[in-house]
């Protein structure tokens, strides 16, 4: 009787490790076949017919965090990097004139401060905010002080413990592989005329407003931003608008991803703008959409900011675009916020 349980008990083991034993051989092979099409896509993708599907994939995967690895899988670096030169925007080293004045911005009572209106384009959505007057925009961060070993916050509460009433993602940050926590700022970060971040002597494209309220973008180092009196700025780019010039254009201008940029107008008029990307409803835009969409709404000057899975725009604690992360909204250092 002994014997004949310690078989019975031994037949529904054996079976289930034959079971579990096939399920891995399919899931190895179901999963060696996607990246084995997966792969092949990629040398179609960039050695088939079309230079531009070839420039926008490369483009669009080397400006994110995670998937500026594929690219290298299938191509030397030194074609990435000619490939980047060949779609870019062209920086001509011009920076914001500064002989503008906004102190005083008078407002037609009958007019909102604060407007929210949709964009569209034959390959993404988004959303522009217009804020009548600048003084009420500011920089905000997680922390007076930065460290990588202290996360950053999520936008809405950089804007709950601000207590303002709209914001925007703003400056990049260290995020290696697409999992940094937000923590570490990248350039310079000014806030309240006040140096948090940034060398006085490196140079790093920079945007940010001055006491006079007038939006500076260009290269220059902290002490020159300084010297100019900048209140709030951080560090990011490609410029779009400096001075009404739109910035040229080579190729494509960038790939498609989702998008935050901020601009002025003649008025002193604040341009937020947030576009989603990577999702069926809004694959993203290029720089040169930016560029575009910034003239459009008559911008004279003009700067892209950090984008991808971080962009994103608040108002009055309402989410107004659809945040690309599967995880949700992320911690970062730094935000362009609404008073």
């Amino acid at each position: 009787m002994k014997i004949k349980g310690a078989i019975a008990v031994g037949k529904p083991t054996g079976r289930i490790r034959r079971i579990l034993g096939r399920s891995a051989i399919v899931l190895g092979i179901t999963l060696g076949a996607v990246l084995i099409l997966f792969y092949s896509a990629m040398l179609i993708i960039c050695y088939g017919p079309s230079p531009r599907a070839r420039d926008l994939f490369v483009n669009t995967c080397m400006e994110t965090s995670f998937a500026k690895y594929f690219p290298p899988l299938v191509m030397s670096r030194a074609r990435i990097e000619e490939i980047e030169a060949a779609n870019a925007l062209i920086d001509n080293g011009e920076v914001t004139d500064s002989s503008q004045d906004f102190t005083n911005i008078s407002q037609d009572a009958a007019q909102p401060d604060i407007e929210i209106v949709d964009v569209v384009g034959s390959t993404y959505k988004g959303k522009m905010m217009i804020v009548k007057d600048p003084s009420r925009v500011v920089v905000g961060t997680s922390s007076e002080t930065f460290s990588s070993s202290t996360p950053g916050k999520k936008l809405d509460q950089i804007i709950a413990d601000a207590g303002a009433v709209a914001g925007t993602n703003a400056g990049g940050f260290v995020d290696d592989g697409g999992v940094g926590n937000g923590g570490m700022p990248l350039g310079i970060v000014i806030k309240d005329g006040n140096l948090l971040l940034g060398s006085r002597s490196t140079k790093e494209t920079l945007v940010g407003f001055d006491q006079k309220n007038v939006l500076h973008v260009g290269t220059m180092t902290a002490g020159e931003a300084l010297d100019k009196g900048i209140r709030d700025a951080v560090s990011f780019g490609p410029a779009l608008i400096i001075n009404g010039n739109p910035a040229e254009n080579a190729g494509s201008g960038g790939g498609l991803n989702p998008r935050t940029a901020i601009g002025q107008r003649a008025d002193g008029s604040v341009l937020l703008l947030v576009i989603d990307g990577r999702q069926p409803h809004s694959l993203g835009a290029t720089h040169k959409d930016l560029v575009d969409i910034m003239v459009q709404f008559d911008a004279i000057n003009a700067c892209n900011l950090d984008g991808g899975s971080s962009s994103m725009l608040y108002y009055e604690g309402e989410l107004q675009n659809v945040c690309s992360s599967l995880y949700g909204p992320r911690r970062i250092p730094t935000a362009i916020l609404v008073m």
